[in-house]
C-alpha cells in the first residue's frame, strides 16, 4: 500500500513485457523482468516471488526459482551463487540443462525443469 496502484501496474507491465519478449533471450528477458520489479516493496531481495510473477506472465519462457530449485541444482553439482543477477543466471542454467538433456527432456519448458528440480529435493 506504500506505492500508488499506477506505479505497481507500470512495473508489472514492464516485467510482463520483458518476460514475454521473444526477441530477447530467456536470460535477457528474465534479467529485464526482474529489474522491472526490483523497486517494488518486497522485491528488492530474493527471487522466489519475482520468479513466480514472471513465470505467471510467461509460463513457457520463465521458471520458478526457490530454495528447492536451488537445492536441486546443488544436487546435480551445479553451483548458483547468491550474487546479484541470480535469477537471470538461473534461467541461463535451465536453458543449458534443457539444451544438453536427452529426448524427451530437451523439449520441456523451463517450468517443467524447475518442477523437476523441486521434486528432486521434496
Amino acid at each position: 500500500m506504500a506505492l500508488a496502484d499506477t506505479d505497481v501496474r507500470h512495473a508489472t507491465a514492464a516485467a510482463t513485457t520483458a518476460a514475454r519478449d521473444t526477441n530477447l533471450s530467456r536470460c535477457a528477458g528474465a534479467q529485464a523482468g526482474r529489474a522491472a520489479l526490483a523497486h517494488l516493496p518486497g522485491f528488492r531481495t530474493g527471487d522466489a516471488l519475482a520468479s513466480a510473477i514472471l513465470t505467471a506472465a510467461a509460463p513457457d519462457r520463465m521458471a520458478i526459482y526457490d530454495r528447492r530449485a536451488h537445492s536441486g541444482l546443488r544436487t546435480l553439482g551445479i553451483p548458483l551463487s547468491h550474487a546479484p543477477g541470480r535469477y537471470s543466471r538461473y534461467i541461463e542454467t535451465i536453458d543449458q540443462l534443457l539444451a544438453a538433456a536427452p529426448a524427451p527432456i530437451h523439449t520441456w519448458t523451463p517450468r517443467d525443469m524447475d518442477t523437476a528440480l523441486y521434486w528432486m529435493t521434496a
